[in-house]
């Protein structure tokens, strides 16, 4: 159901987050506001084409340091907001067994866009995206019961939304906000669900990385029906279960499609600039 409203939900950001989450508190002690700092990263640009080496030039108190080329201090628009987590963290079922009391204390106070080019592990735990930008791109996948695979939902979503942000200029931030993780999943339980895709992450990973988007694809939705074309006909080989995952992405599509029409869209734009704004 929480993968229904993403499509179903109109409002033009999205936050997930999950059971064992609680607030967290910076090294001050201050209570962090994860979802004003989602927004602020949603609403702010991002720069994947050159690395800032004080991380994103748009926080207070930082900005582009000597070197950084003038004409690329725009930056493109920011898609996904990638939070971190404090306390448990978002291990691999081999890494939990190996080290079952590991904690994260370490409070990184950055915010920094992912290169273009640069994939990476997207978890779902602490996300948040803008809609409009990239929303048709965040399904995650068949898993779970009856299916082959599972643990990877976010990271599939992770993988095919990075791919498109950098063929249509868009980014991804990762860093701040964090959350407090206080529910370790059961390492046995997830190595059953995550065995097989540990195995064929070594051929996703590089397929991903290969994956080439044809201009004529100027929408998420062509994009997407493109990725999955390929799904199909590169990962099909390796396990039927690509051939299923292929056709259900087109299915997403049609779906988010005719859930979200002009007219629809257009009357939850007037809802939500209707809708009075609240403060903490």
């Amino acid at each position: 159901m929480q993968f229904f409203a993403f499509f179903a939900d109109l409002f033009s950001f999205i936050l997930t987050l999950v059971n064992g989450e609680k607030v967290a508190n910076d090294p001050s002690g201050k209570e962090i506001n994860a979802l004003a700092q989602h927004i602020q990263n949603l609403l702010t640009p991002s720069t994947p084409l050159f690395f800032n080496t004080l991380y994103d030039p748009y926080r207070d108190g930082a900005d582009f340091v000597r070197g950084y080329p003038f004409s690329l201090r725009e930056g493109v628009p920011t898609a996904i907001s990638h939070g971190l987590w404090l306390n448990i963290p978002d291990y691999d079922a081999p890494t939990q067994l190996v080290k079952p009391r590991e904690r994260n204390s370490r409070y990184v106070d950055a915010v920094m866009t992912i290169p273009k080019g640069s994939l990476f592990p997207m978890c779902g735990m602490n996300l948040a995206f803008d809609r409009e930008l990239i929303g048709p791109a965040m399904y995650f996948g068949l898993m779970g019961d009856g299916q082959p695979i599972g643990r990877y939902d976010d990271m599939w979503a992770g993988w095919c939304a990075k791919v498109i942000c950098d063929h249509l200029s868009l980014g991804v931030k990762t860093g701040l906000p964090y959350i407090w993780h206080s529910k370790a999943s059961n390492p046995f339980v997830n190595l059953k669900k995550e065995y097989k895709g540990i195995y064929w992450q070594e051929e996703i990973i590089p397929f991903f990385q290969s994956v080439l988007l044809p201009k004529e694809c100027t929408t998420v939705q062509k994009c997407y029906i493109e990725l999955s074309r390929q799904v199909k006909e590169k990962l099909g080989p390796l396990d039927p279960y690509f051939q299923k995952l292929g056709d259900a992405m087109v299915t997403w599509i049609e779906a988010w499609d005719q859930l979200n029409s002009p007219a629809q869209q257009a009357a939850a734009n007037k809802k939500n600039e209707s809708t009075p704004s609240t403060k903490s």
